[in-house]
């Protein structure tokens, strides 16, 4: 059945109109303001806006981490993101030395399979370069569609690379054209810090930040761009949460680096002190990188305005307080790192962006959606409203009020790092390809109706569906 959206103002990264939505067979077929009704559902958007659905570029979905598993997996946690105004998620697969890629990648599609209710792609992680990897990389781009890979500069002795792999990951990602990622904090820094802080029986919480300090950070970010540069390959740096990292990617953009850089939510509205929190509550605020000082704030929301950062990210890698977290009672080192995001980063950016006038309406669309879509190779097909892209529609109403709270999130953990933070801003429905997944803020979609999106290589201006698309549709 097709469906005519009435009534709503459009909302895409570069423009705002009032008109109507036709969508027919998943895919928007046409935006005016007169159409037939006949056979239409009609869908009041009245006092509400018409968003392209939200890309969420960094998820932890069903990932093992320090001896245990995120709590959320592909179904609850994508249930959770379409409630929060996400369609598309891309979610980190992770990678073991010695271990042939296409066996990684065979692991998150079965994780995935049957589970997703929204459509999904991966980042591969690349730990370690050699003959085998270098000869699976092309593949791994032209059958997969995985055109983005993710080196960890942290985490000693864990995902920890060293610079030989990342600068070769760089020049293997110039030629075959993907896109690198870094996890970026000097972790032989961390390491050294972070066991000094346990000789001197320093073990609570806090120390998680203490000894991940943003010159870390910084450091690694700025080495990252520096060997970005000499390979003249492209860079995305993930989860920037600090004003040392800023002005590293600042400074490489500015010298005509092809390097981006993502923040997320919790770095825009929460700050270090809740890691002292007594009795242990700290420890549901340990992530990496860290919280920071609270004057950070102020500088990756002016980051996020003026185009140094272009993205945010969730980081959603949730663990249960309760049983999870706890396993670091006594041994900061031993809390799994992580918290649930994934529901509120559009809202918040919202809230606090558009609403306290951080941010323009447009750029809201931009950060969440439009340029994820254009980095990671989905655009047109996804990022925007547009004749020919898939009806990924988010129905949101700018006004209402709402309290964020674990009692009523959609998230399967048992805690909200956001805690009775008041936003302005909700979703009221979302259509994922045409149907709806979430309808008058009530679940109606089906696990396993998303479906894994192959991407175009980094710098394609279509990808090869949105290419497909635009064919098949006379504009």
């Amino acid at each position: 059945m097709k469906k005519i959206i009435k009534n709503g103002l459009i909302v895409t990264a570069a423009d705002t109109y009032r008109a109507n939505v036709l969508i027919e067979n998943g895919k928007i077929s046409a935006i005016g303001t007169h159409f037939d009704e006949d056979g239409a559902e009609i869908i009041d958007a009245k006092g509400c806006y018409i968003l392209p659905g939200g890309i969420d570029p960094h998820t932890h979905l069903d990932m093992p981490f320090g001896g245990t598993v995120t709590k959320d997996d592909f179904e609850t946690g994508t249930k959770a993101a379409a409630f929060g105004g996400t369609t598309t998620v891309i979610d980190f697969c992770l990678t073991s030395k010695g271990e042939r890629l296409k066996n990684s990648i065979t692991t998150w599609h079965n994780k995935s399979k049957n589970k997703a209710c929204i459509d999904y792609s991966f980042h591969l992680m690349v730990g370690e370069i050699n003959d085998e990897v270098l000869d699976e990389l092309p593949q791994v781009i032209s059958e997969e569609g995985i055109t983005s890979f993710k080196v960890f500069m942290a985490y000693k002795n864990v995902f920890q690379a060293d610079d030989e792999t990342l600068f070769r990951t760089l020049l293997t990602a110039k030629d075959l054209g993907a896109l690198v990622m870094v996890h970026a904090e000097n972790g032989d820094v961390i390491d050294y810090l972070t066991k000094k802080a346990l000789e001197e029986g320093n073990t609570d919480p806090i120390f998680h930040a203490l000894t991940r300090p943003p010159e870390a950070e910084g450091e690694a970010t700025g080495r990252a761009a520096q060997l970005t540069g000499l390979a003249d390959s492209q860079l995305y740096v993930v989860h920037v949460s600090c004003s040392n990292a800023v002005e590293k990617i600042a400074e490489a953009r500015n010298k005509g680096l092809n390097v981006w850089g993502e923040t997320c939510p919790q770095y825009l509205v929460l700050d270090q002190s809740y890691l002292e929190r007594p009795n242990f509550e700290g420890a549901k605020y340990v992530w990496s990188p860290p919280l920071r000082e609270k004057w950070h704030q102020d500088i990756l929301w002016n980051a996020l305005k003026n185009g140094q950062l272009q993205t945010l990210g969730s980081d959603q890698c949730s663990f249960d307080f309760n049983g999870q977290k706890d396993l670091g009672r006594g041994d900061f080192t031993k809390i799994p790192n992580g918290g649930p995001m994934i529901e509120d980063r559009v809202s918040i950016l919202f809230s606090e962006g558009v609403k306290k006038g951080r941010i323009t309406l447009n750029q809201f669309v931009d950060i969440t959606s439009t340029r994820i879509a254009k980095i990671f190779g989905l655009f047109p097909k996804k990022g925007t409203i547009a004749v020919g892209s898939d009806a990924d529609i988010v129905i949101f109403d700018p006004n209402v009020e709402r309290v964020i709270s674990a009692e009523s999130h959609h998230m399967a953990v048992d805690y909200n790092a956001f805690e009775g933070m008041k936003v302005t801003g909700e979703p009221i429905s979302v259509l994922s390809r045409g149907e709806f997944v979430v309808k008058e803020k009530q679940f109606v979609g089906n696990p396993g109706s998303g479906q894994f999106i192959k991407r175009a290589k980094y710098g394609d201006e279509l990808s090869e569906q949105g290419r497909e698309s635009l064919q098949s549709t006379q504009i």
